[in-house]
């Protein structure tokens, strides 16, 4: 029977008139996914780890990377989606919700034909209330290609991470923990190509995600700018423990020192404004970096993406030699995530500082895709 109902049809929590197996679009390109950040505070180690659900393709995917050093160990998992919907679990790789917006167990099964292969355990806990980010629509040309809602939050992990001989214990007063959840409609690899895609390729685009957690408070600020420095997307508020009314923090405008012949930021200060009209600056000092065109699966990867089929139980673990840039050449066209050393009002936070900078972009100064800093720009 090819539309019977599945255990989640019990419940009343359906959108539409179709079964919890549907979504409520046709377009291939549905979503359902999460990413979790995990980092220590002395910019040794960073993992991110997310799952993916695509309803329309047929398709479950997970990855977990590990930044340590200048290795990055990664783990990447696929297989065709079932119909229950509550088992987070794709190969070795797990998401466990034990209280729903408050604690999630992540873990990752060790290889038993390969002891130094990565894997964890850990418990991340929520310090701060869930936060909407801000209904996320983006086209190419009169085309929309992503439409998304997304939820972040920060909070503390717990645990252990083994690889490569070594054992990091994970600890709530050492690391910080962040999760983004998002769904809706984001491009999957496979159905766009050739002549039309590269005429709708933008002339540039800009993007800056930032959660950060501190002892007192939760900070988010996005930026999504054109070529022209036009925002598209805007983002800057401040989140209290104790369920008090957020605080805006205006429109952020931001100053980036990239590394020479480069656009890979090695700090930034992120300008912002208080209610009462008083500047404040968020100053990020970047640790340690994970490009996520690099063993991730983001675009423009070239060894695996999310969403695309690859057969029943594909599972795949590597590790990648960072220490030489141009060993991974697309690196530079991805979005990288920073995790970083964050100041503000005197306090010292940690969290993501995540930037891709294509084409041109005005107010950096980048001309072009070639463009970068130490010939135009910051």
């Amino acid at each position: 029977m090819p539309d019977r109902p599945i255990a989640l049809d019990e419940y009343p929590i359906h959108q539409v008139p179709l079964s919890m197996r549907h979504v409520a679009t046709g377009d291939r390109n549905a979503y359902d996914r999460c990413i979790f950040h995990v980092m220590d505070h002395s910019g040794r180690a960073l993992l991110i780890a997310g799952l993916g659900v695509y309803p329309n393709t047929g398709v479950i995917d997970a990855y977990a990377t590990l930044r340590l050093g200048d290795r990055l160990h990664a783990v990447r998992a696929s297989d065709a989606l079932t119909d229950d919907r509550l088992a987070l679990t794709v190969g070795p790789l797990t998401i466990t919700v034990e209280e729903p917006l408050a604690r999630l167990r992540l873990t990752c099964a060790a290889d038993p034909d390969d002891p130094d292969g990565l894997a964890y355990d850990l418990t991340w806990s929520a310090a701060f209330p869930p936060t909407w980010e801000p209904h996320h629509t983006q086209y190419r040309g009169d085309r929309l290609t992503l439409e998304g809602r997304r939820f972040v939050q920060a909070g503390t992990c717990t645990g252990r991470i083994r690889v490569a001989g070594q054992e990091l214990a994970v600890t709530a007063g050492e690391w910080t923990g962040t999760r983004d959840r998002s769904w809706g409609v984001r491009p999957i690899p496979g159905e766009d190509g050739g002549r039309a895609a590269e005429e709708r390729r933008p002339e540039g685009f800009h993007w800056i995600w930032c959660p950060v957690r501190f002892d007192d408070r939760f900070v988010m600020v996005i930026v999504q700018e054109d070529a022209d420095g036009h925002r598209t997307l805007n983002e800057a508020v401040s989140v209290r423990r104790d369920g008090a009314r957020d605080v805006q923090l205006g429109w952020p405008h931001t100053d980036i020192s990239y590394r020479p012949g480069t656009r890979h930021p090695e700090r930034a200060v992120l300008h912002l404004t208080g209610p009462d009209r008083t500047p404040r600056e968020l100053t990020a000092e970047m640790l340690t970096s994970s490009p996520l065109a690099v063993g991730a699966g983001y675009p423009p990867a070239d060894d695996w993406q999310h969403g695309t089929w690859r057969g029943r139980g594909w599972t795949d673990r590597r590790s990648y030699d960072l220490s030489d840039p141009a060993a991974h050449p697309l690196a530079a066209y991805g979005v990288t995530d920073h995790a970083a050393r964050f100041t503000l009002d005197g306090r010292t936070g940690h969290g993501i500082f995540e930037h891709g900078s294509f084409g041109r972009h005005d107010p950096s100064g980048f001309t072009g895709y070639d463009s970068v800093a130490g010939e135009a720009g910051r």
